[in-house]
């Protein structure tokens, strides 16, 4: 499970699944956009936010545990 959560797979999933499709705007960013608007009604459109968000909500929590030990390693 560890090797899962490598920066060397997490960083391209994030990039890659949190950004896709490229053109003409990334989903993360049209659903976020959505969301402040408070336009994000739709089940298939909350589901769709979640989707594209996992990997950076994963790459955060591996940034908080390095930073966390890193601190106490100190």
């Amino acid at each position: 499970m560890k090797h899962l959560l490598s920066y060397q797979i997490l960083i391209p999933l994030a990039l890659l699944l949190g950004l896709a499709p490229f053109y003409p705007q990334p989903h993360l960013v049209e659903k976020v956009s959505l969301l402040m608007d408070g336009n994000l009604k739709r089940p298939i459109d909350i589901f769709d936010l979640a989707w594209h968000a996992w990997p950076f909500g994963l790459l955060i929590y591996r940034m908080g545990i390095d930073l966390w030990n890193r601190g106490n390693n100190a």
